[in-house]
Formats: C-alpha cells, structure tokens, sequence
C-alpha cells in the first residue's frame, strides 16, 4: 500500500536534512501516493540563508500548502494521511505540538496525526535540550509520536554535507517504514 505524507519544514537551522528528505522521497515514489507539504515563513528565510536558492519551489511532484490552510486533506484524519515528517523541527513547534496547540497547519496536522494514531516523526535540531525541550520531547513520545534527533552517523563514511545528513534522512525513512537502499551497519 503507497503513503500519504505530510512533511513539514519549520524555521529551525537545518534545512539541508530538508531537503535531503525531499530528494529522496523523489526516488520513493514508487512508495507514494502523495505527499503534503507545509513550509513555515521562517523555513523558508532559513532555507535561502543555508542553501542560498528558494529551490523547494522546484519538486513539483508535492503539493505545497500555506502554512494557514486548513483546508488542506491532512488537517482531517480523513484523508488518510498515514506519516508526517517535521524536519527541521523547531522546539517552538514542538512545545505547541507537545501543549495541542493547533495555530497553524503544521501543528493542526501533527494534532490530527497523534489523535488517528498515526506515525509522527519529529527531526529536533536544537541543541542543548533544556528541561522543558525535554519535557516537551517527552509529552509528544507518550502521544506516539516519535523524536528523531538531528544526529547524524559517521559509520557510512560520508563524504559530503549531503551524504551527512543523508545519514539522519536514512533514519527517518525507516522509522516511516519506507523500502530503501541505505547504509547498513555490518551488512555486506
């Protein structure tokens, strides 16, 4: 059966893991019937400071939504969604997801995503965590989701900041349960 993810991209530092996410649900399509994406206007200003282009205007094969829209098909568990990816996850947006504050799409659609018991996977940047970042952390764990800090692995050998993160977008798409061809640990 394919996916439906919802991927949100919020204003922590981070957008390369973004990105990456993006590249490589291209190559998953197989594995996909669609995917959402909501992008914070602080994303988007951290995105052209990281990257230095606007090119998450360029995967046409998503459909992109204001981070206002709450008529997006994810802001209802009707629609099926079954994963949502917030990648960068900003602490902000994970205290309002954490509190069930739904002020915007992104943290509407995690809302709907916990109460369908569906899969939640936070991508925290931030570090060092605070007791209330933890807290925080722990509170969304307990509603299901799942916290995925932004740790890359160096076991693989990456050669570039791409295959860097690439190691935490690796991890990402197997806790989202998709069928990939990643580095394995031990594995010939």
């Amino acid at each position: 059966m394919k996916k439906k993810v919802v991927v949100a991209v919020t204003g922590a530092s981070g957008s390369i893991y973004a990105k990456v996410l993006f590249d490589q649900l291209e190559k998953l399509k197989d594995q996909i019937s669609a995917v959402g994406v909501v992008m914070s206007d602080n994303a988007k200003e951290v995105w052209q400071f990281e990257l230095g282009n606007e090119n998450y205007n360029h995967y046409d094969q998503f459909t992109f939504y204001s981070k206002n829209d709450f008529n997006a098909p994810f802001a209802s568990g009707s629609a099926k969604y079954d994963t949502m990816i917030i990648v960068p996850c900003s602490m902000g947006t994970l205290g309002r997801i954490a509190h069930g504050i739904s002020n915007d799409l992104i943290s509407r659609a995690a809302d709907v995503i916990l109460k369908e018991r569906r899969k939640l996977i936070a991508v925290v940047r931030d570090t060092p965590f605070s007791l209330i970042h933890i807290n925080n952390m722990k509170a969304v764990t307990e509603a299901g989701g799942i916290i995925c800090p932004a740790n890359p692995s160096f076991y693989s050998l990456p050669k570039s900041i791409e295959e860097v993160a690439g190691t935490v977008i690796s991890r990402v798409l197997d806790l989202a349960g998709f069928e990939q061809d990643s580095y394995r640990w031990n594995e010939k």
